[in-house]
């Protein structure tokens, strides 16, 4: 192997396919010290500002997914298909990776295409109990996939798939540890119940509806609340900052303080969310979106909660949200039933495996 690799990493459009990405570099990083980092995006998308931050080079696409609503926005898709493909050749031609990573989302998909038509390595990491589009596409030509669920048989070659689960934070695993220093940096009251409220990293409406709804609910349940409601509602709801009991935040910089903090959590289920909440290990209740693809995000909460490890309340049953709030807050042994539940589930070593996979793939 040359001693300077250069390793190609595509994947975003959302916090789940972008901090997978960074987390597996990061890893890279440390057993490659002189290795040479090329991330791809997509323009416009979150990942064009959170790669650079990360430390790492980053390009963008033209490219855009398949929009089920706006039927009139998929009439430039195929020339968006066709001028990424092009991008995407020039990208590896110049940059010559030894192997290609792709973490899902739309520009991973004409980055590995082109990845595998120029014959270098490839490895996929699905986080998803549900494969999106893209990567079942790019499954019947990567050399290597990486996932978090069991049963993906169905959409995947067996002999290509490894049970790794999904990169993580490494702060998590300490969580534990960090109670007293979670409240501290909230500035939480310590003998008051603390619930977390994550709508991922663009917020949700539905959830932030739903909390605003019952303000005066968790009041008379003596819960404080850290309410993350992202950055396209912070300006809506930044008001309710000036309740005592109330924190509203447009996005956690110390997510492990927050975890460490809070004795309930509600969270939407994306896969990385999924993957953090089983290494914290709290009770959590999961209001999955209907508005991803294949619904992937109650799929990815029936398979926790069929496992007895977190409730599952779809977007159509919220009124039922306080009665199932007030049963689990008044019932310790159920919270300590599902943290432990939950737990079971974790694959802490998820990052390392993976990268012990791309290893693999550098050394062939």
């Amino acid at each position: 192997m040359k001693q300077s690799i250069n390793i190609l990493i595509s994947g975003g459009g959302t916090g789940g396919h972008i901090y997978p990405a960074i987390a597996i570099a990061n890893e890279l990083k440390l057993r490659y010290p002189d290795a040479n980092f090329l991330f791809v995006g997509a323009k416009d998308k979150m990942e064009m500002e959170k790669v650079p931050q990360a430390g790492y080079e980053i390009k963008g696409l033209w490219i855009s997914g398949i929009q089920r609503k706006a039927i009139i926005d998929n009439f430039s898709f195929p020339f968006k298909m066709i001028n990424s493909l092009s991008k995407a050749a020039k990208i590896i031609r110049q940059f010559k990776p030894d192997v290609a990573i792709g973490t899902g989302g739309f520009a991973s998909g004409p980055t590995l295409i082109m990845a595998n038509r120029k014959g270098i390595p490839t490895l996929i990491q699905e986080q998803n109990s549900y494969p999106g589009i893209t990567n079942k596409l790019l499954g019947k030509r990567a050399h290597k996939i990486c996932v978090a669920y069991d049963h993906l048989e169905r959409f995947f070659p067996a002999n290509k798939i490894v049970k790794t689960g999904n990169p993580v934070r490494q702060d998590l695993l300490s969580i534990h540890s960090k109670t007293e220093e979670g409240k501290l940096f909230f500035d939480l009251g310590r003998d008051t119940k603390t619930l977390l409220i994550l709508g991922g990293s663009l917020g949700a409406r539905a959830i932030n509806q739903l909390i605003e709804k019952n303000l005066e609910f968790f009041k008379k349940q003596d819960v404080q609340i850290i309410w993350q409601c992202g950055k396209s509602y912070y300006q809506e709801y930044k008001k309710y900052n000036d309740l005592e009991h109330v924190q509203v935040h447009e996005f956690l910089n110390r997510m492990d303080l927050a975890y460490a903090a809070a004795d309930i959590i509600v969270s939407r289920s994306g896969a990385s969310s999924v993957s953090e909440l089983c290494i914290v290990g709290k009770p959590v209740i999961f209001i999955p979106s209907p508005n991803v693809a294949e619904d992937h995000q109650t799929k990815n909460a029936k398979a926790i909660a069929d496992q007895h490890g977190a409730l599952l309340l779809k977007e159509s049953e919220l009124g039922a949200f306080p009665i199932v709030f007030e049963t689990l807050l008044k019932d310790k042994g159920k919270q300590e039933h599902l943290s432990e539940n939950i737990h079971e589930l974790a694959l802490p070593g998820a990052t390392t495996d993976i990268v012990n996979e791309i290893e693999k793939l550098l050394k062939n």
